[in-house]
């Protein structure tokens, strides 16, 4: 018999009896978590755990709520509601990585638990433990991404595109239908029709940027595809037969964003020999393009599908398809809460707008905050609802959201290859620069300048979206300083004349013939882009609240008349004999935007006014991602600006005037938000 002292280790007890002691786990900095499986959502699923590269499932021996809540809040959700036993989301594929987790509960995540150790398990997959959060996320929670999102395939599936095979797709200068081809570890794929389904196409179709699919006619693509596989010649042929060339199988409901997401077999099971797509061919998509993207001839929708898109929109989002969310109920426009908003449910929004599904759905009033009311929350869509009001909801006056919650999504829209034909040059950052465009020059693709004749904010903003670089900052019409691109000095494009809304520059109004009145050089058009902008909205209500009219004698209106706040009948007035006839209010100015709202000139170009005892008025304020050429005359009262200051407007406070004007001046001049 021998005993061992009272302080041997225990430690080494343990390691002496071949027993290995519970451990921790690495750090949260090299350790993942994600909710996957059949029937999941973003809040609920089997939990899986990334661990030298591959994902693995955890056992449920021992699983209980306070490893869940510890899961869930490692995942960005508040808490845990239960978990789930026995696979009930699915047996999952690969290593059991953890098994016999114990946490306290307080841990902020699963490394800091205690857990027999990586990959030291008992169990089967028939033991995989799911889990589900409370689908309201943490404060401080920027967004859901489909990248953070991916399923069984983790990263490996990064993109889709469409190949267009008929004569009739390919003149189309945007494709709609085709094989589709999958990007699977840096090289594309085809994938098999066998077992392709609807719902795998409208997953193809929105992550292209479209909101629905449309029958194909396989018969004219089978023909084509015999004539191809007659021909010993053909490259198409040979590559058939490898089973690397195919994705061998897709299933997905039709609800996922992205097709990583959906089940995917990328080859046939180790061990078997037969082809991948053995007497298949690839599968074909064809696409519906949502109204904005379709070509002028095509006819619009139906009133109805008009009326259900005009109650939601998109506000203060710097590229197309991208923007907070708002609803219009009874008459009035409000928000969208952030409480269980996710992937799901913001691509409903997307398809119901004429674009793909939702590529991140935003959190926390990311792209700015509304005013007026919060009209839902708990937006709970199955991802087949075809308008945001046949999700179940919340009353979002219920809810205790504030205006710091406003969801937001960015959407995915087809790639129309305008971001390739623009470029800057010359810059001090790849922000600014002069604007070089690709254009068709006698039948040749140029590059050139961009005359700065009228060049103006309208067509700046149009240029900082079609390189995606967000809203303008400055219209620049002298780039002196700037050297542009050697050989592309010579200006392609005059005249140019933007609404604002349009995609790229060749889609504004321009000369036909170039005619510049000053031709290139030193006096191209220039942009300098920012992400972020100040969103200037009146408060209508309160003009509405305090208009009222007043004649005043015109002894009184010398700066009135100074700063153009008269109509020009006023210039032939007998001064300082007679009156005019104004209209009165006051005016409060909301600043939406993320950013601050400053003046165009700097401190030192500031200039004493008397009629105001303070620097230049409104009218030198540059114009914003909301404001278009708004002139207003303020007076001094008690929430104005004291004299000389240069204070901006913060991107949440407001800024009131009291304003007097004539009726014939206000007629037509209105703030207009994007």
């Amino acid at each position: 018999m021998w005993s061992l002292p009272a302080a041997f280790p225990p430690l080494l007890l343990l390691l002496l009896l071949g027993q290995t002691p519970p451990s921790r786990l690495q750090s949260l900095s090299t350790m993942k978590l994600r909710l996957v499986g059949p029937g999941s959502r973003p809040e609920e699923g089997r939990l899986e755990v990334l661990h030298q590269g591959q994902w693995g499932t955890v056992c449920d021996d021992d699983f209980a709520l306070q490893e869940a809540t510890v899961a869930c809040r490692q995942l960005g959700f508040e808490a845990a509601l239960t978990w789930a036993h026995s696979a009930k989301y699915g047996p999952g594929e690969g290593p059991i990585w953890l098994d016999n987790v114990h946490c306290v509960g307080t841990e902020s995540s699963l490394d800091q638990c205690r857990s027999n150790g990586w990959g030291v398990s008992d169990c089967s997959h028939s033991e995989d433990v799911g889990v589900v959060c409370h689908p309201q996320r943490q404060r401080g929670y920027l967004s859901e991404r489909v990248s953070n999102a991916l399923g069984p395939q983790g990263r490996r599936l990064e993109e889709v595109r469409l190949k267009p095979i008929l004569a009739s797709a390919k003149r189309q200068s945007l494709v709609t239908e085709g094989a589709v081809e999958v990007k699977y570890e840096g090289h594309w794929r085809q994938v098999c029709d066998q077992g392709w389904t609807g719902n795998n196409s409208r997953v193809v179709c929105g992550m292209l940027g479209f909101p629905s699919e449309a029958p194909v006619v396989s018969h004219h693509y089978r023909k084509v595809w015999n004539s191809k596989m007659k021909d010993p010649k053909s490259r198409l042929k040979s590559l058939t037969k490898k089973n690397s060339f195919w994705i061998h199988r897709v299933n997905c409901l039709g609800t996922e964003p992205h097709m990583a997401n959906c089940q995917v077999q990328v080859a046939p099971a180790q061990g078997k020999l037969r082809p991948a797509c053995p007497g298949g061919m690839h599968a074909v998509v064809s696409c519906v393009a949502g109204p904005r993207f379709r070509p002028l001839k095509e006819k619009p929708g139906s009133k109805e599908s008009w009326a259900e898109e005009t109650r939601v929109r998109l506000r203060s989002g710097a590229q197309v398809g991208e923007g907070r969310v708002e609803v219009l109920r009874n008459r009035r426009w409000g928000t969208v809460c952030d409480h269980g908003w996710n992937l799901i449910s913001a691509s409903v929004v997307c398809r119901q707008l004429g674009f793909g599904s939702a590529r991140e759905a935003l959190f926390g009033a990311q792209l700015g905050q509304a005013l007026g009311p919060i009209h839902l929350s708990e937006v709970r869509c199955g991802g087949y609802e075809r308008t945001l009001s046949d999700c179940p909801s919340l009353e979002g006056s219920q809810s205790g959201c504030q205006h710091d919650n406003d969801a937001a999504v960015r959407c995915n829209i087809p790639n129309l290859g305008f971001q390739d034909q623009v470029r800057l040059a010359g810059g001090r950052s790849p922000e600014e620069g002069v604007v070089e465009v690709q254009v068709d020059v006698n039948g040749v693709q140029r590059w050139g300048a961009v005359c700065s004749d009228h060049w103006g904010l309208s067509e700046a903003m149009v240029a900082c979206r079609q390189l995606g670089l967000g809203f303008a900052n400055h219209a620049i019409k002298d780039t002196w300083y700037w050297q542009g691109t050697p050989g592309a000095g010579e200006v392609v494009m005059s005249g140019v004349h933007c609404s604002g809304t349009e995609l790229a520059l060749q889609q504004c109004q321009r000369h036909g013939p170039v005619h510049c009145s000053h031709g290139a050089g030193h006096f191209s058009a220039g942009v300098s882009c920012t992400d972020s902008a100040a969103d200037l909205v009146l408060n209508a209500q309160l003009v509405q609240e305090t208009a009222y009219l007043e004649d005043r004698p015109l002894s009184q209106l010398y700066c009135a008349h100074e700063e153009n706040c008269l109509s020009r009948s006023a210039d032939r007035m007998d001064w300082p004999y007679g009156h005019r006839r104004l209209l009165r209010f006051s005016s409060q100015i909301h600043n939406l935007g993320r950013a601050d709202f400053r003046p165009k000139t700097g401190r030192h170009s500031w200039i004493w006014h008397q009629c105001h005892r303070m620097g230049p008025s409104a009218s030198a304020f540059p114009t914003s991602s909301s404001v278009r050429t708004l002139s207003c005359c303020c007076w001094p009262d008690s929430s104005a600006p004291s004299a000389g200051t240069t204070t901006a407007l913060r991107s949440s406070p407001t800024m009131t005037c009291s304003l007097s004007m004539a009726p014939r001046w206000l007629r037509g001049t209105r703030p207009a938000s994007v």
